[in-house]
């Protein structure tokens, strides 16, 4: 199990929730890296990386909805896609090796998304390509759950690309993903290590739970006011980059 939580790794969730929460998305990908470098089981890092990632979604996803940002007919669609293979990703059997090159990779392409340039005003036409965007939810899906994570973070960027919907939108639309990727992905990794693993996981995680809960409260309210959202995004994938290359480098 996790044992003793290290002070320096609950802070580096913090900060790692306070840094993703303010650019709208979850940090699943990191947690798990983070795990993976202090040491932990392997098999128990999708579970307490996207306990993680529902703890701080779930705030941004329901103020996204109060304020009536979430455009619930396409985001539906694309989450309903997605869930089932999040369930399925999390019941997959996955050798350590293999874990740890998807999750390397996974790692990196997130820095590379977070360097791609966002439209912050309103979208202009939908580009063609924005109709299909929705094809590779499942998979993002699969990924997700599979290797804890929550998928916003490679579908946002595509939807901007395409000019899907505006900013706001799409955010809300990454955290609906992000959150119900994350709760089957969840689901799916319970009914695979059994119960009595998830409850010493979570249990024994619950400083991180905890740290991240704070982490991103500050992201989502007060991170975005102190640094321009593009300093934090590029702040955010080079940090990313060098844990996901760290990971990679056995291989």
């Amino acid at each position: 199990m996790i044992g003793a939580v290290p002070a320096l790794l609950a802070l580096a969730f913090l900060l790692t929730a306070l840094l993703y929460a303010s650019v709208g998305f979850g940090g699943g990908s990191t947690y798990a890296a983070l795990l993976a470098l202090s040491g932990l089981d392997f098999r128990l890092l999708p579970m307490v990386a996207l306990a993680c990632n529902i703890v701080v979604v779930a705030g941004g996803t329901i103020r996204f909805a109060r304020a009536g940002l979430i455009p619930w007919r396409g985001a539906l669609a694309m989450t309903a896609l997605a869930a089932p293979a999040a369930l399925i990703g999390g019941l997959t059997p996955i050798g350590q090796s293999s874990f740890m090159m998807l999750l390397g990779i996974s790692l990196v392409l997130t820095a590379a998304t977070m360097l791609l340039p966002v439209r912050e005003g309103r979208a202009g036409q939908p580009m063609r390509l924005a109709r299909y965007v929705p094809v590779l939810a499942a998979p993002l899906g699969y990924l997700a759950g599979l290797v804890g994570i929550g998928g916003g973070i490679f579908l946002a960027p595509l939807l901007h690309l395409t000019r899907w919907r505006d900013a706001k939108a799409i955010a809300a639309t990454a955290s609906l993903f992000i959150l119900v990727n994350s709760a089957f992905g969840l689901i799916g990794q319970l009914l695979k290590q059994g119960p009595g693993a998830f409850a010493g996981a979570i249990g024994a995680a619950l400083p991180l739970l905890i740290a991240v809960a704070i982490g991103g409260q500050i992201g989502s309210l007060m991170a975005v006011r102190v640094l321009p959202k593009r300093w934090i995004r590029w702040l955010t994938a080079a940090l990313v980059l060098v844990v996901g290359a760290r990971l990679l480098w056995p291989f």
